[in-house]
């Protein structure tokens, strides 16, 4: 089996962020939508928005976002949507909450264990995506990229309902009495990332991993931990497994020594696992060469 290009680029500036995208060579056509955490109140390792602008125009994108299944302020549609004005992302993009207005069922075909997945309702009105990950740590999936910003990012508040107790119940009211273990947790991320890849069509998306601010918290954390180690570069590719393992191979090779705390929330949560049941759906796979820019 032939690797999957991962490219990469030490540099962190908006400027080599757009020059890794033109690296994949890759045209995203018609409406496209950006995926990204905008972050939760509080929080402040979210992606800068001053970092992603010229990225996001370049594309004449819309940053999108869905509402949350736990207790804080982008629960509500009205809340949410302040806390993106106050991190800065309506000032430099179109912004959609795609849930704000319903969300929709979309099959799982052939998937572990869920047969469906909801997202976003206005997830409709996009032709391709990029699918643009601050790369750090999880409480509960061990690591965020890409394949969990698209599997519980684009997944309405009942669908991150749904992914977490593999399908026992759409209330987020019960959603943590509910919880299915863990690595069946981590292989509905897989599922619920295949319905979604393909309702869109595998062709029309592409990823970039930013490896910055690497807390062993998520940006959904209002109270994040203080990154550890330091930061490592930026990663692209057409292959979402690839990217995500690229990552997490990256922090453990790391000669940083600060790099113990995020390897121990990645590995005690199993976080690749969710790399391993993508790759095992084939959506992309394990095996990939790193190309340097």
């Amino acid at each position: 089996m032939n690797k999957s290009k991962v490219y990469f680029t030490k540099e962190i500036s908006a400027e080599s962020l757009v020059r890794i995208f033109d690296a994949l060579d890759t045209e995203l056509k018609g409406k496209t939508c950006v995926k990204l955490s905008t972050g939760e109140a509080g929080g402040h390792n979210f992606l800068d928005p001053k970092l992603i602008a010229p990225l996001v125009n370049k594309l004449s994108g819309t940053i999108v976002e869905c509402c949350t299944a736990y207790a804080g302020k982008r629960i509500d549609p009205k809340d949410h949507w302040q806390v993106i004005k106050d991190h800065g992302f309506t000032e430099i993009a179109p912004c959609d909450i795609m849930d704000e207005n319903g969300d929709f069922a979309i099959p799982v075909n052939n998937g572990f264990h869920l047969k469906e997945n909801f997202i976003g309702e206005n997830f409709k009105n996009y032709d391709s995506m990029l699918v643009l990950s601050h790369f750090k740590g999880h409480a509960m999936g061990g690591f965020g990229g890409a394949l969990k910003n698209v599997s519980i990012g684009i997944a309405s508040t009942k669908g991150k309902t749904n992914i977490h107790t593999a399908g026992i119940t759409h209330d987020y009211h019960v959603i943590w009495q509910n919880t299915a273990p863990q690595d069946v947790f981590l292989e509905c991320m897989a599922d619920a990332f295949k319905s979604v890849i393909d309702y869109i069509g595998k062709e029309n998306v592409l990823y970039i991993n930013v490896a910055n601010r690497l807390s062993v918290d998520c940006d959904c954390d209002s109270h994040p931990a203080e990154p550890e180690m330091g930061d490592i570069g930026i990663f692209a590719s057409l292959d979402p497994v690839a990217i995500d393992k690229a990552c997490y191979d990256a922090v453990k090779n790391s000669p940083d020594r600060g790099k113990a705390a995020l390897i121990e929330r990645m590995d005690s949560r199993h976080g690749v696992h969710t790399a391993e049941a993508a790759a095992e759906l084939n959506l992309g796979s394990l095996e990939y060469e790193i190309i340097n820019i």
